[in-house]
């Protein structure tokens, strides 16, 4: 069976392994796993959230709330924007989607830095469109925009703080460089990890009513599976000027959320407090991976999330170290598929990361 030859050059999306997995390969008990690969919140959600969830189990017959005014609300409550200003989506990579079916096309050039989230790449290869990569490790703007200069890319995606590397971009240097944008370029603003970043230094922090206000082509997106803990749901969300969701909505397809995910999202905003907590312990037990660091000479890259980036000395396999932990029940992120001789580590509880450096200290 043929099928379209653009999906030819796209390599599928390798996401953390799932706990029940390692149990059925290695045979370890599940109490005794740990998984710190994909950035979740190790704190879970707001209580206040799950006891919505469970107030609305009888209403899982019916079609959720295509409208999501609730939730829109909500956010729009946050950032004091229009609701006709956000579009909302099953996590934020399914709004990358639609932005890059929206605009993106055979032949059409999207810029993005040399390690990025892999789906920028995933989305604009499905389409056809051609991949343009900065040379430099964190986003070197005066490198962007003499790329930009060169192709006239459709799209620019700035990932900040950057997955899976942590660094992030001073707010000031980015909207300088948005300035000297074409308007009919869309620049998307991946702020996944925002409230990490404007927690630990506000000179990181982008303020997405204020970018929507001063740029006409900016999409900004945000999501609940980070900080607020429900990486599950499923829930992200585009903030842009009206036009631009407006096109969004047009490959948007119905009924994208579901009835519980759109309820804990929408209570998760109600719990700002529990979040602040949540953030605050990340960059305290942080802090122990950066002494850990420190103690085994390793480089650690100075992360404004919830996840470190060790890059490993030449003598060590990030590979094989990955391996070594993962049969002791201890999941990471290898990065040696971005070209990176580096493990990613999510922050976990004092315990988790109690188990980690236990485990890892001997590898190193």
């Amino acid at each position: 069976m043929k099928f379209n030859s653009t999906l030819e050059s796209i390599k599928s999306y390798e996401a953390g392994k799932p706990i029940e997995l390692v149990v059925r390969e290695y045979g370890i008990d599940k109490a005794d796993i740990v998984k710190l690969a994909s950035n979740e919140n190790p704190f879970g959600c707001s209580p206040k959230v799950k006891e919505a969830v469970r107030s609305i189990i009888d209403n899982m017959a019916l079609y959720p709330d295509d409208s999501m005014i609730k939730l829109k609300n909500a956010l729009s409550s946050k950032y004091a924007i229009q609701p006709n200003e956000l579009i909302i989506g099953a996590g934020s990579d399914q709004v990358i989607e639609f932005a890059i079916h929206a605009k993106a096309h055979q032949g059409a050039a999207v810029l993005m830095n040399s390690v990025t989230f892999a789906m920028y790449e995933i989305y604009a290869k499905q389409v056809g469109a051609k991949i343009i990569r900065t040379a430099s490790r964190e986003h070197d703007m005066d490198e962007f925009y003499a790329l930009y200069l060169e192709h006239k890319p459709s799209i620019i995606f700035l990932c900040t703080p950057n997955n899976p590397t942590g660094d992030a971009i001073d707010a000031e240097s980015m909207l300088t460089f948005i300035k000297k944008i074409d308007s009919d370029t869309l620049v998307i603003v991946d702020g996944a990890y925002m409230e990490y970043a404007r927690f630990k230094d506000p000179k990181k922090a982008i303020d997405p009513r204020e970018l929507i206000a001063q740029f006409e082509n900016v999409l900004f997106l945000g999501t609940f599976s980070k900080a607020y803990g429900l990486g599950g749901m499923r829930v992200g969300y585009g903030i842009a000027r009206s036009n631009i969701i407006e096109a969004l909505y047009k490959v948007r397809p119905p009924f994208n959320i579901t009835t519980l995910s759109l309820e804990a999202a929408s209570v998760a905003l109600e719990d700002e407090a529990f979040v602040q907590e949540c953030i605050a312990d990340n960059f305290k037990e942080m802090e122990r991976y950066q002494a850990f660091a420190a103690s085994k000479k390793i480089a650690i890259i100075d992360s404004y999330t919830n996840f470190v980036t060790l890059s490993l000395p030449e003598t060590k396999n990030s590979s094989k170290i990955a391996q070594e932990l993962l049969k002791k029940g201890m999941i990471i992120r290898d990065l040696s598929s971005y070209g990176l001789n580096a493990i990613r580590v999510t922050v976990g509880t004092s315990i988790q990361n109690d188990r980690f450096f236990e485990l890892t200290e001997p590898l190193l």
